[in-house]
This record gives C-alpha cells, sequence and structure tokens, in this order.
C-alpha cells in the first residue's frame, strides 16, 4: 500500500520533482541480464533549442577518490529529439557525447555493461542488478540542479532498494538533483528486507536493512539484531541520528560468492558487499558487523561533516583532500570502537583490530616521506585509482585509514588522560558547528578546514598551546602519538623487545631453487644492499636457500651487523652482493591480564569509561 504521508513530505521536499520544465527523466531495463546488460533512456527536456547538450559518464564516485573510466562500459548510442527525429552524435572525448539541432528535449538510448559487485561498479547478472549510479547513468553538466525521476523495470521476483525518494508508483523514483541522484546507490533483486524505528530528540527515524544473501530468515534476524545495537551505539556517540533527508537510512547488502569485498558510504545509505562475510554464524556475523559498524559512521563523518576540499564532489576527475585521516581514519578508529561498545567484541578483540595499524605505522618508512596530510592527499593513487605501472607504496605510504586510526586513538587516550574529556566530545563538537548545517539541496553547507579542526580542539581542551603541538607533530608532522605511555592507564602495555633480530625487510615467495623478492623496504637488510622487487636470492654465505623458510633460517644465525654475501640475480646478471644484517626489535599490544600483570579498580574504571557501552 502506497504511503501517502511520505509522498506528501516528498511533494514539499522536492516541489518540482515529479513535474518540471526542465528536467532529466531516466528509464532502465535488464533484457539481457544474463550477459550483463541494461538499456538505459534518459530524456533531457527545457533545453534551449539548438543549443548543444553534453552527456558524460563520470570520472569518480561519492566515497572514492581515484578516477574512473566507466564510459569504457557504455555502448550503442542513440538519439533523438522531442519529436523522433534523429540526432547526429559527436565525441568531444572519450567520456562524453555531445548532440545538436533539436527542438528542447534530448532522448537518449545507450546499453550499459557492469559485471563487478562492490561499491563503484555496476553488476548485472541472472540474480540482480547491483547499480552504483555514476557508473550506470550519464549526466548533463548544465543540467546539475534539475529534479530526476528514475524508472525501473525489474525482472520477475526482484525487488527495489535505494535512498532514492519513492512515489505512488512502486517503480518510479525521484531525486531532486544530480548530486543527490548520484549519491543514491540502487540494488534490484531478491532482497531480504529488515526495517525499525525510534525516536531521538523527538524525531523519529528509520533504518532498514535490505540483504541479497543466501543465507536463512533467521541468520538475518539474528545480525538485525546486532547490527541495530551496532547503530544505537554510534548514535551514542553523536547524541543524535544523523538527520536523514527523508527520514530513513538504507544498509544494501550483497554477502554472494561472487561479489568483491567493499564498503560504501553515502549520504543516506550504505552499500556493502562480500564473498567472504556470510551470516552462517555468529564468528561470521561478528565478522560482517565491521563493515557496516564503518559505513554507518560516515553518515554522520564525511557525508555531513565533510572537508571543504570535496565539497561539493567533482565526478568529471579525482577528488583530492588533505583531512582523509580524520574523514576515514577516524572512522576507522570508531568502526571497531562501536563493536566493543555494543558487546560483540573483547577487549583483547578490539586491541587485535588497531595493534597492528599502532605497530605498522610506528615501523613504517612511510613516515620518513610524509605526513597523515599527506598520506589523504594520495588517496587519488590509491583509492580507485588503476595504473600498470607499480608503485613504491611500500616505502612512501600508509593508508589514511590506518595512520588517522592510530592518531584518533592517541588523541582520544590523551584527551581522556590529560583532560578528563574524550575524541566522542571531540567528534560531537565539530557535528554541531559543521555537520550539523545542512543546506536546502541536501548537502554540508558549512564544510571544515583543518584549521577550523585545530581551533576546535584547542576549544575544547581550552589549550590551544595543545592543539597546535598536536597538529604539527601528529597531523601535519610525522610523530606517532607515546603509546607505550597512553595506553598503561588502561591496563594495556605496548611491549618492545629488548633484543634487536635480524630483519631483512621485504616480501618474498617462494621459486623452486631460489626466493623471489617482491620488494625491499626502507630500513631492512635487503633494501640497504639493493636487493629488490624482481631480484632472486639463490644462498646466503654458500648455502642454499630454496624458500623464504630457509633463508630466514640462514639469517637468523647471524648476528645484528654481520655482513653476509647473498647470491643473486638480478635483471639476468647472477653475482654476489654483500648484505649488512640490520636488526629490528619486535612489538605486541597486550592487556595487562594476557601479561599476568595485576589489574586495579582505577584500570578497571578508565576501560570502562573508554570501551563499554554508553546506552
Amino acid at each position: 500500500m502506497p504511503n501517502h504521508r511520505l509522498i506528501l513530505t516528498i511533494a514539499v521536499l522536492f516541489p518540482h520533482a515529479l513535474a518540471a520544465q526542465r528536467s532529466i527523466e531516466y528509464d532502465i531495463s535488464f533484457p539481457n541480464a544474463a550477459n550483463h546488460e541494461a538499456r538505459v533512456v534518459m530524456i533531457v527536456r527545457g533545453i534551449t533549442p539548438g543549443q548543444p547538450v553534453e552527456a558524460r559518464m563520470s570520472r569518480s564516485s561519492p566515497g572514492r577518490y581515484g578516477a574512473s573510466s566507466f564510459g569504457k562500459n557504455v555502448y550503442d548510442v542513440t538519439a533523438t529529439d522531442g519529436r523522433g527525429r534523429a540526432l547526429k552524435i559527436s565525441r568531444p572525448d572519450t567520456h562524453g557525447w555531445t548532440l545538436r539541432k533539436h527542438d528542447g528535449t534530448v532522448r537518449i538510448s545507450y546499453t550499459v555493461w557492469g559485471d563487478r559487485i562492490d561499491g563503484s561498479y555496476l553488476s548485472i547478472d541472472h540474480a540482480h542488478a547491483h547499480m552504483n549510479m555514476p557508473a550506470t547513468f550519464m549526466y548533463v553538466p548544465s543540467m546539475v540542479s534539475v529534479p530526476i525521476k528514475l524508472t525501473i523495470h525489474p525482472l520477475s521476483g526482484w525487488k527495489i532498494a535505494t535512498q532514492l525518494a519513492p512515489t505512488r508508483d512502486p517503480l518510479v523514483f525521484t531525486a531532486p538533483n544530480y548530486q543527490w541522484f548520484m549519491d543514491s546507490p540502487t540494488e534490484v533483486g531478491p532482497l531480504t528486507m529488515r526495517t525499525w524505528s525510534e525516536t531521538h530528540n523527538g524525531k523519529a527515524s528509520t533504518w532498514r536493512i535490505a540483504m541479497h544473501h543466501l543465507g536463512t530468515e533467521a541468520q538475518l534476524d539474528s545480525f538485525t539484531v546486532m547490527g541495530r545495537r551496532v547503530v544505537d551505539e554510534a548514535i551514542a556517540v553523536w547524541g543524535a541520528p544523523a538527520g536523514y533527508d527523508l527520514g530513513t537510512y538504507t544498509f544494501i547488502i550483497d554477502y554472494l560468492p561472487w561479489a568483491s569485498g567493499d564498503g560504501m558510504e553515502h549520504r543516506n545509505s550504505t552499500i556493502i558487499s562480500s564473498s567472504r562475510a556470510g551470516l552462517n554464524d555468529q564468528t561470521r556475523r561478528v565478522s560482517a558487523l565491521g563493515t557496516f559498524s564503518h559505513e554507518f559512521f560516515h553518515s554522520w563523518n564525511m557525508e555531513r561533516l565533510r572537508s571543504k576540499e570535496i565539497e561539493p564532489f567533482d565526478f568529471a576527475r579525482e577528488n583530492m583532500s588533505g583531512e582523509l585521516w580524520l574523514g576515514e581514519g577516524f572512522t576507522n578508529y570508531y568502526g571497531p570502537l562501536i563493536i566493543r561498545r555494543a558487546g560483540f567484541y573483547s577487549n583483547d578483540a578490539f586491541l587485535r583490530e588497531l595493534s597492528g595499524e599502532i605497530i605498522g605505522t610506528i615501523n613504517s618508512p612511510a613516515r620518513k616521506h610524509g605526513s597523515p596530510v599527506d598520506m589523504s592527499r594520495q588517496a587519488p593513487f590509491f583509492d580507485g585509482g588503476a595504473a600498470s605501472d607499480p608503485t613504491n607504496r611500500q616505502n612512501t605510504f600508509i593508508s589514511y585509514y590506518t595512520w588517522g586510526s592510530v592518531v584518533a586513538m592517541g588523541l582520544d587516550l590523551t584527551l581522556r588522560e590529560k583532560y578528563g574529556k574524550s575524541l566522542d566530545e571531540y567528534m560531537r563538537r565539530l557535528w554541531k558547528n559543521y555537520g550539523s548545517h545542512q543546506s536546502p539541496a541536501f548537502a554540508p553547507s558549512r564544510p571544515y578546514t583543518l584549521a577550523n579542526l585545530r581551533d576546535e580542539l584547542g576549544a575544547l581542551t581550552g589549550d590551544s598551546q595543545f592543539a597546535n603541538s598536536f597538529f604539527a607533530r601528529y597531523v601535519e608532522g610525522r610523530d606517532v602519538p607515546d603509546f607505550a605511555t597512553l595506553l598503561e592507564p588502561a591496563g594495556i602495555r605496548l611491549v618492545v623487545d629488548s633484543v634487536e633480530k635480524p630483519y631483512l625487510g621485504a616480501s618474498m615467495d617462494d621459486d623452486t631453487t631460489r626466493v623471489f623478492i617482491n620488494w625491499s623496504q626502507e630500513g631492512g637488510s635487503m633494501y640497504d644492499a639493493g636487493i629488490s622487487s624482481g631480484d632472486l636470492v639463490y644462498s646466503i654465505d654458500d648455502i642454499p636457500t630454496p624458500s623464504m623458510d630457509s633463508l630466514n633460517a640462514v639469517v637468523a644465525r647471524h648476528k645484528i651487523g654481520d655482513v653476509v654475501k647473498a647470491d643473486v640475480e638480478q635483471c639476468r646478471m647472477r653475482h654476489t652482493v654483500p648484505m649488512t644484517i640490520r636488526g629490528r626489535r619486535e612489538m605486541k599490544i597486550a592487556t595487562y591480564e594476557s601479561l599476568g600483570l595485576p589489574v586495579t579498580p582505577k584500570v578497571l574504571e578508565f576501560r570502562k569509561s573508554w570501551l563499554e557501552s554508553k546506552l
């Protein structure tokens, strides 16, 4: 039965969405779904007659920062005007189609192909149509503010899940503008739905899980109970839901053996896919909460609380921001923290999620080459960016997810210990002063700058000197917070071995009678000896090394500073290379309990404030 109250709300919110002189309508059908094709008709109205019209495919996608080439999967493009006259099509570049001599209306038809289930692309097959909008629909750059209508023709048995506004017709949806439309992923298939509603501060909100999976109803019921707990703990961080434009947030989830693993945030929804995360047992359901928690946190942090450098999002190019350490990295910290607060991670499980991030950042040579801000700006190269030439990322890049989560944890512990405050309070302050301010076009009206983030930290603590120092050292600088000190009040210890062990610092593979080097890392024995990608190691000091285990065993017999002879083939030339054995101290992060140390009431109180439920 149609929700007439919702339809009336949409008419108020989008007064021209259902009928407008200047408008764009899409119609999509799946006559050849078995071969991954959809047929799209796009009708553009209200153009000045005769004025050239350029239709384009996007080069980028919300939540991804690198450039894509969605136009490569568009073909059989034809066009007519409002009277049905065929229009000549020219190609200004590989992503665009230009039309002239029309009567003010243009009707473009094309086929689009897609076969990848993730957050960025289009997938069509026997089972469903999984649509990321920029990978599916053309747009007209000169008409990005006009209302949009989409009609979907599903195959038999398929349902539709989307954040787009519904109408009286269950197959027709609307959007107020191009940005909102492109930010609305849509799944069409044999979906199973779960819905719940809550009221916060007098305002009702609804959450939906639209699941495409091969499991049972009971498994989805169990996962929904867990998901609701995660949603509630996330809301507790911020104080209220993010304020969904139509009152509803949708989790669109594909847990299918042929899916690619991904999660992508959107303003009023997320799209999650995985071939490994099923709902078969409790362990898998807990594992699936990781992406669920991370992406939902983005409904505040990234979707509404947003850097000025990527607002508005530009669909025609890469989008670079120096603040992804906060947008993505802080979210990467809160994802497992919220699962811990919801009761699905133990303290040890929570630490496992973050200890590798901390130790990896401490040890990474990439800190010599840039700061968290610098790493954020490299996102277009590593997040969705594809190139055939290799990179030196093992030496020059730390993911802004990783380093940002390390900064977040360091700041959270510092605020708790030094100021009696928390990162939750900092995030709520950012939300109040920036994220909560949204425009009538459903976009952030007060995006932040790096200076804003620094100033808000100073205002929260009443200590601008601390804020300036923290940002100078850990955000714009290359230091790592002192976790050896910061973790102790929580009864957690950063344990560093007192003795260095031989460290090759290389990624290797067995290669029959020798060892193949994938890459070597600065500070390691191999890097300093000039042994790098593509090299083959046959022996050390005339002792054959037919495997990685044998190579490591030979090196382990030596002391730090020893010089050994490596029999190496480099660029088809086999020769002996002197290699000085470098060392590194191993680290681990562990709770006092696991180390046999006493846990005091003060430690337990600190843990409760940090890690326990806020409900």
